[in-house]
């Protein structure tokens, strides 16, 4: 697996001004420890993660298989806010779902990069045939990007910033295109699209990457960042709506979009700053993408 070169100096970092870092250092001297998410636990706040299931049907064949089943996750935040049962209660929920392929959407850790190891080993162990990939979300650039890097690297977790990899058969039409962060990264659409095939999902952290993607198309893509609002009113409003420009257009769920392409945004895992969700609760999202058949069955890939 390739190593890879990421931008972790802050005074580099886009999009993390004077604010934003004054911000975490006083989070980082007031939690010392995870103590605002053990609190919170202990008022009752709940732990277990919901799943967000949808089904894309697509004219184009994903290879001699015709049905492929993906599990996503984003936005774990592990670290103060997020409590360890309800990391691992995703993870559970992404096992229990038996994809084929898992898609993490960035925002591992929140404001140190060591957290990382909380969350990395639960999901590298989650069985998934054709592979695990992940790209980074901002929070993982304002704690520290290499040391998140390193640990999915080592976990056996490919990293997609830029890049595409096809999938081995039976979807050897299916690439799959990692898109660097639109806030803190540097996309780069052009070389995440690089030789995809007829069949192209696309991971990225926020919606508001759709507007790094100019004028490639793609099938389905997955992204987080929103927390669905984290406190939203009843009936999922936002009360907060994520940084982005697209973060409330696309706050959470479906969207197939007029210009073609379906875009699933997913509530995520964890919280930030506060260390309580309210009419969003965790979750974890999976996608069941069926091709047009090349034999008349509807094959999916063989178990281990």
């Amino acid at each position: 697996m390739p190593r890879y070169t990421l931008v972790t100096d802050e005074v580099a970092i886009r999009n993390y001004g004077a604010w934003h870092r004054l911000s975490d250092r006083v989070q980082r001297i007031l939690t010392p420890g995870d103590w605002p998410a053990r609190l919170a636990v202990a008022l009752g706040a709940p732990t277990a993660v919901q799943v967000e299931r949808h089904a894309v049907t697509l004219s184009q064949s994903l290879g001699r298989a015709s049905e492929l089943r993906v599990g996503f996750a984003a936005d774990f935040h592990a670290g103060p806010t997020t409590s360890l049962e309800v990391l691992r209660s995703a993870a559970h929920a992404l096992q229990a779902e038996a994809p084929d392929l898992l898609l993490l959407g960035g925002d591992f850790v929140s404001l140190r990069p060591e957290y990382v190891d909380r969350v990395v080993p639960l999901v590298a162990r989650i069985a998934a045939p054709l592979g695990h990939y992940a790209v980074l979300g901002n929070h993982d650039y304002w704690a520290g990007a290499d040391r998140v890097a390193m640990a999915l690297r080592d976990a056996g977790i490919e990293l997609l910033t830029n890049r595409c990899v096809t999938l081995a058969e039976p979807f050897t039409n299916v690439s799959l295109c990692g898109l660097d962060d639109h806030g803190s990264g540097r996309p780069d659409a052009d070389a995440a699209f690089s030789a995809a095939g007829p069949v192209k999902l696309v991971l990225m952290h926020s919606p508001s990457g759709l507007l790094d993607l100019a004028s490639h198309r793609f099938s389905v893509a997955f992204s987080g960042h929103t927390h669905g609002g984290q406190i939203a009113l009843a009936g999922g409003r936002p009360v907060v709506v994520a940084h982005g420009a697209l973060s409330r257009r696309y706050n959470q769920g479906r969207y197939d979009l007029a210009a073609g392409g379906t875009l699933l945004v997913s509530g995520g895992v964890g919280c930030t700053t506060i260390p309580i969700r309210i009419n969003s609760p965790p979750a974890i999202l999976v996608c069941t993408i069926r091709g047009a058949s090349l034999n008349g069955r509807r094959d999916s890939v063989p178990k281990a």
